[in-house]
């Protein structure tokens, strides 16, 4: 699936070869990197933006995070990361016997102090000594991570080749506001079944399935510093007005506030 804005813009790391319960690193990005192929690992991943955004391919779906989120991907489920141009990101690799984390992907809202402990527990050897302060420190996240709240920052994608394409192609042009009844025909379908299709496969209408895209592009592109307006009129609405009402109606708050209060918690706090 040719999907936009998956690409590599930092090395790859093999978290199964640090024999410890859980291991954090930071990795800051460049730009124009290539898609890092979807691979799998014996270790589960926290992906945990710092600054800008992480979009995660995985079977079923994109996830996607905002500064001071996670997206958390289970051990060996097939996955491609792609962190915004000149991002700052936290890998947390976790042996699945360590901590009893979902076994699907999900995203999270990241606490102060689950941010600090990943902060800290980075700046020391993924091959820290067994026993000591730092695998003291490493149990305490373990127990703290448990006890995150998830968010639903994703958007399904069914294996349904049809629905793959358009994915696809709204992605590559999210302004593209086609009515239900002309991507139907674009499909060669019934409206009806139109629906009926993405409804069985994603288990949203259509209308919510699109909205859910625009919603992450639109985090994503804020979060990279495009402003409310530009966002509102890539993403195909006639007024910023109406993109903000549907912003606000979907995320139960303006996007300015949105970003704003993460912004502000996380200035509050020494995770950068």
């Amino acid at each position: 699936m040719n999907l936009p804005d998956l690409r590599l813009n930092y090395d790859p790391i093999d978290p199964d070869q640090f024999d410890r319960p859980i291991v954090s690193m930071c990795i800051e990005t460049g730009e124009h990197g290539d898609e890092l192929p979807l691979h799998s690992h014996k270790k589960g991943q926290l992906v945990v933006a710092s600054h800008g955004s992480v979009m995660c391919r995985a079977p079923g779906g994109l996830w996607i995070v905002p500064p001071q989120g996670a997206v958390w991907i289970p051990p060996g489920v097939m996955h491609s990361n792609c962190v915004s141009d000149h991002g700052k990101v936290y890998l947390v690799f976790i042996d699945p016997l360590a901590s009893m984390l979902p076994n699907t992907c999900c995203t999270f809202t990241i606490s102060s102090l689950v941010r600090e402990l990943i902060h800290r527990l980075s700046v020391f050897p993924p091959l820290y000594p067994v026993e000591g302060p730092t695998s003291r420190l490493g149990r305490v996240l373990l127990d703290e991570l448990v006890q995150m709240s998830t968010e639903q920052m994703y958007l399904p994608i069914s294996t349904d080749s049809r629905l793959q394409h358009l994915a696809a192609s709204l992605l590559n042009d999210p302004g593209d506001r086609s009515t239900i009844d002309e991507l139907a025909a674009r499909y060669a379908m019934s409206v009806r079944t139109f629906a009926r299709l993405v409804l069985k496969e994603t288990g949203m209408t259509f209308g919510r399935w699109r909205q859910r895209l625009h919603i992450l592009v639109a985090l994503q592109r804020l979060t990279a510093g495009s402003s409310v307006q530009a966002v509102s009129l890539d993403l195909g609405y006639e007024t910023p007005s109406a993109f903000i009402t549907m912003f606000k109606k979907t995320m139960g708050k303006s996007p300015r506030r949105f970003l704003a209060e993460r912004s502000s918690f996380s200035s509050q706090q020494p995770f950068t």
